[in-house]
């Protein structure tokens, strides 16, 4: 059995991540490509696409289609929920790149097409499948840690402001670094700890160092004009259970402690981190100790070992889980919590009080 699928949206993440990977799958077709700058499309189509791939400008028109069976949704965060529950409607199974919405009522209004018409939905949390995500969340579904009770997520960039596309467009993306790497790092954290069910919520975002003229910038110097979003963003999340969560985001922060996608676990049998590798610690017999986890599998002189490609993994597990009728790895009922979360820190950032949830 193989699969068709439409991508909609032909820009960076697409070309970046989805169709390489998508690619590699022998299973696939790559039968259709969208965007409204239609030359992305075509350029998109002669690289990834069958021999007679087709190329839109208006989505409606693709998603008639009915020989498409999956749709890749790679467009900025205004649009994921209008373009997610057109495709599920059309019958097609949905893979939406993060974060899963702007807001909450879009999340679930996604969720509940994808029920009603009986098709999967999955979200582009990429980072699950990275080798040091892939062993922890074992280590942490074992009870190696025993219970979680703090988490710390990290997202920290000193210098790197994406200056290309609509990332500081607040109408279109929704916000800053909170909503576009510190989601990253918040799914990481609540999926190791197996926890979504939140009480509360109080944020801080920052607009400071986005002010300045000809920055130092790995992309080169943003327009403080067009930065409408923060640089920077921190939450303090608590859970129904007690556990708490620290986020920490930021595009742009004079931190010398910089991570990306990454968090720290805090439980009653041992802590874990992905500082230097993955560190795995705790105590025994009397003694403290810490583990290095070597995921390289290197054995041999001059041999590197297999590299794993997160991105690649993904893909395949989703195409997978269709193709095999299971579920997928990221679930639409966990993404929304994350949705859930972000919102209300941005919520809080800007009334200066708590957000809690019902």
């Amino acid at each position: 059995m193989s699969l068709n699928v439409g991508i909609i949206g032909c820009g960076g993440i697409a070309n970046g991540k989805h169709l390489p990977s998508l690619q590699k799958i022998n299973e696939v077709s790559i039968i259709a490509f969208c965007d409204l700058e239609v030359e992305k499309a075509r350029v998109a189509a002669e690289q990834y696409g069958t021999d007679n791939a087709k190329v839109y400008e208006d989505y409606k028109l693709l998603l008639e289609d009915d020989s498409i069976d999956v749709i890749h949704v790679c467009t900025p965060n205004s649009s994921h929920k209008e373009l997610t529950v057109a495709s599920l409607d059309a019958g097609k199974h949905v893979m939406c790149e993060k974060p899963m919405a702007k807001t909450t009522e879009e999340a679930r209004d996604m969720i509940e097409a994808a029920k009603r018409n009986g098709k999967k939905l999955t979200i582009g949390y990429q980072n699950r499948f990275r080798p040091d995500s892939q062993y922890l969340r074992k280590a942490t579904q074992r009870g190696d840690l025993g219970d979680i009770y703090y988490g710390k997520a990290q997202a920290i960039r000193r210098r790197a402001v994406p200056t290309w596309g609509v990332f500081l467009d607040e109408e279109k993306q929704g916000g800053g670094p909170l909503i576009d790497i510190g989601t990253h790092a918040l799914d990481l954290t609540l999926w190791m700890m197996d926890n979504y069910e939140p009480e509360s919520v109080m944020g801080s975002t920052f607009h400071k160092l986005g002010k300045k003229e000809n920055a130092a910038n790995a992309w080169g110097p943003w327009d403080p004009k067009k930065f409408t979003v923060e640089d920077s963003a921190f939450g303090f999340i608590k859970m129904k259970d007690g556990s708490t969560i620290i986020l920490e985001s930021s595009w742009a922060l004079n931190s010398l402690e910089v991570d990306e996608a990454k968090c720290a676990l805090s439980g009653t049998e041992g802590g874990a981190d992905m500082k230097d590798g993955l560190r795995i610690h705790g105590e025994n017999f009397g003694s403290l100790y810490t583990s290095n986890i070597e995921l390289e599998n290197k054995g041999v002189d001059f041999y590197e070992g297999e590299t794993v490609d997160e991105a690649e993994v993904e893909a395949r597990s989703w195409i997978d889980s269709i193709l095999n009728d299971n579920e997928p790895v990221v679930k639409p009922e966990e993404a929304i919590v994350i949705t859930q979360i972000l919102e209300a820190l941005y919520e809080s950032a800007k009334t200066g009080k708590a957000v809690y949830f019902d």
